[in-house]
């Protein structure tokens, strides 16, 4: 009885460092989705999720209306803030997204990237980033809830005790200050940041044909 053959490795790896309360995360995820999705060689590509905190020190309890935080955070008015989340609706709705930021809940992220890592061990780390996006944009849910961070690995199939036995460890700590150092140590200032094969890089929430390019020039490159 032979054995079968191991897989072989994908032609192009796609790291991609971002955090699932980042709204440019999500909208550089649906245009890197379209563009894989118009590319002949899209099963020769596996995508990898890095953690990346747009801050570290936030409490992982809600504090108030995101447009409070943000005009706090950068110096600006009220209506200002409320002018650039009402812009990036916009985008979001663009491209089939739901942003809506007046029930957002921006909180600490930690725990959350340390579910996607426990997803990504099942194969399930895409769709783990997926819904927790989706739940923080869409749905208003609090994503540093540990009942609702159970609930969520649930949706997309992972085992509720384990994601409990998760939450009360410190099982992939490591993991996430390990991409938070990697990211520090290439220069990675803002998210998405989006590394093809190690060297190429593409940062922010570039349009499809821009992703597509560096397809092409990866793939051209690993021949």
């Amino acid at each position: 009885m032979s054995c079968a053959e191991p897989p072989l490795p994908p032609d192009v790896l796609i790291e991609i460092w971002s955090d699932v309360i980042c709204p440019f995360c999500y909208l550089g995820r649906r245009n890197l989705e379209q563009a894989l999705d118009g590319f002949e060689r899209r099963d020769e590509v596996e995508v990898v999720w890095r953690s990346f905190e747009l801050d570290p020190t936030s409490s992982p309890d809600p504090q108030g209306p995101l447009v409070d935080a943000l005009a706090k955070k950068y110096g600006m008015s009220r209506e200002q803030a409320v002018a650039s989340q009402e812009q990036i609706a916009a985008a979001s709705e663009a491209v089939g997204l739901t942003f809506n930021w007046e029930q957002a809940q921006p909180v600490n992220t930690f725990d959350a990237h340390r579910l996607i890592h426990l997803a990504a061990k099942h194969g399930l780390g895409s769709e783990a980033d997926e819904r927790l996006k989706r739940a923080y944009f869409s749905d208003g849910e609090v994503v540093s809830d540990h009942e609702t961070l159970v609930r969520l690995g649930a949706d997309i199939g992972l085992p509720e005790d384990e994601v409990r036995e998760m939450l009360g460890s410190d099982q992939f700590a490591d993991a996430v200050r390990g991409d938070e150092a990697q990211a520090q140590q290439i220069g990675v200032s803002g998210v998405p940041f989006t590394v093809l094969d190690r060297r190429l890089a593409v940062s922010g929430a570039q349009p499809p044909e821009v992703f597509t390019q560096a397809l092409q020039q990866a793939f051209a490159e690993s021949a």
